[in-house]
């Protein structure tokens, strides 16, 4: 069989450039790709970085949908079904909001891990007998996931491809994220596999992509320690309770931990606890960064903005707390009610969703009414927030006061964050990938 799998377009937030859909590859699609390969031709087309070919007859199409590429997804699936094509979807909306797919989008709807979910379909494509919906028959574990087909990458299209997955999803079920979706499980890798995909990558620099890497910490603790012998540097996103685990963080930093995303949506403790959020404790933060930082470790920040609490002043609050603090960098959201999670039930019924076009689901836009703001102020406060933070006056007060941070904090403030679009032109000249070794070169060695 012919199986060509696709990466629908997403939507740039305000604030994005060119970088941002050059990041980094699709995992998922690339998993798939390693899943089938042996037995089928694959072909993998991100629409992000080039156009999609209708012109082929596969047998099979794979799309992977997050709910701001469902529209998108449902326009590609159609011009292949006109054809006689079948269509799969899957991907992490399809699994958290399956019963709200409109009917006759897809022809096959993929619910859960691809492990669990394709052999099934292949299978029952050659008998003639598909079904409209596949979930895992099975109990799977870490062991059951693939690696993704590194090889077949287009690497010079893609600023890091040394990215990996050492599990998936999240212990925690916080409302507003895929995880609180009862679809949703985790599932750590053996640690032998992990190391397999760093060695595979041939890289000395590793970004952990997780939604927790602390997600079970004594697991968290026997790959740190396989870490060592790689001597690499590496980066991860890991939850506010990492701060309870001083040893663990000890051992971070000697394994060549350099940077990590945090969760810490609010510095409002009523905000954070009225979505669930129970392993942040606002009363902790300080401590928290204190932690990280006196380990020479960095913080990239992540904030939701528009839950419940959140006032129009929330913004400049947050603001003094960015910069009194040195965050390094900060990731900035607004809420959005993903269909099938805890958030959109809630919204649903107060009648707060203002909007059915899952397009502007993507963090960026206003899709429900705010609590105690309105609709224009929380959009205007996030973009404001975005702009303070990344003034000169404020990059300037947020430099780190360790002088081994300032070059790898300069490079992504000023060259991702400020001149993103001179940088995403430069890129375009030298290809994106040269220009990540180069961030990465300046970083570790310019200390």
């Amino acid at each position: 069989m012919y199986i060509k799998l696709i990466q629908p377009k997403m939507k740039k937030r305000p604030m994005d450039t060119d970088i941002k859909i050059h990041m980094a590859p699709p995992l998922g699609l690339l998993t798939i790709a390693n899943l089938l390969r042996s037995e089928h031709k694959i072909s993998i087309e991100n629409e992000n970085i080039q156009e999609i070919v209708y012109t082929d007859k596969p047998d099979m199409v794979g799309i992977t949908v997050t709910v701001d590429t469902l529209p998108r997804a449902m326009n590609i699936a159609k011009k292949f079904r006109e054809k006689g094509i079948i269509v799969v979807a899957g991907g992490i909306h399809i699994t958290t909001a399956t019963d709200m797919i409109p009917q006759d989008s897809f022809d096959v709807l993929c619910v859960g891990m691809a492990e669990g979910t394709w052999p099934d379909i292949i299978e029952d494509y050659k008998e003639g007998c598909l079904k409209p919906v596949y979930r895992c028959k099975r109990k799977m574990t870490g062991a059951d996931i693939v690696s993704p087909a590194y090889d077949e990458l287009s690497v010079n299209e893609y600023l890091y491809c040394n990215v990996i997955h050492t599990s998936r999803g999240c212990p925690y079920r916080c409302d507003f994220c895929y995880n609180s979706s009862g679809e949703q499980s985790y599932l750590k890798r053996p640690i032998k596999d992990v190391i397999e995909d760093i060695k595979m990558v041939k890289s000395k620099h590793i970004m952990f992509i997780d939604d927790n890497f602390i997600g079970n910490p004594a697991w968290a603790q026997e790959l740190i320690e396989a870490l060592k012998p790689l001597h690499i540097k590496w980066n991860a996103a890991v939850s506010a309770n990492i701060a309870d685990h001083p040893k663990l963080l000890d051992l971070m930093k000697e394994s060549g931990c350099q940077s990590l995303f945090i969760g810490f949506e609010s510095v409002e403790p009523n905000s954070i606890s009225s979505v669930h959020k129970v392993q942040n404790d606002v009363g902790k933060y300080d401590d928290l960064v204190e932690a990280l930082h006196s380990r020479g470790i960095m913080i990239n920040a992540s904030f939701v903005f528009g839950l419940d609490s959140d006032t129009k002043e929330t913004f400049a609050y947050t603001l003094d707390w960015i910069v009194k603090h040195r965050i390094e960098t900060v990731t900035s959201h607004i809420l959005t009610p993903y269909p099938g999670t805890k958030s959109y039930e809630k919204l649903k019924e107060e009648n707060r969703i203002v909007t059915k076009d899952l397009s502007l689901y993507n963090t960026a836009n206003v899709v429900f009414t705010p609590a105690k703001m309105t609709e224009q102020e929380l959009y205007d406060g996030y973009l404001w927030i975005y702009k303070q933070i990344y003034s000169f006056k404020n990059i300037i007060r947020r430099l780190p006061k360790a002088k081994n941070q300032r070059m790898p904090y300069l490079l992504f403030n000023l060259f991702y964050r400020k001149f993103g679009k001179f940088t995403d032109a430069v890129c375009r000249l030298i290809t994106y990938r040269r220009m990540g070794i180069w961030g990465e070169i300046l970083s570790h060695y310019l200390k």
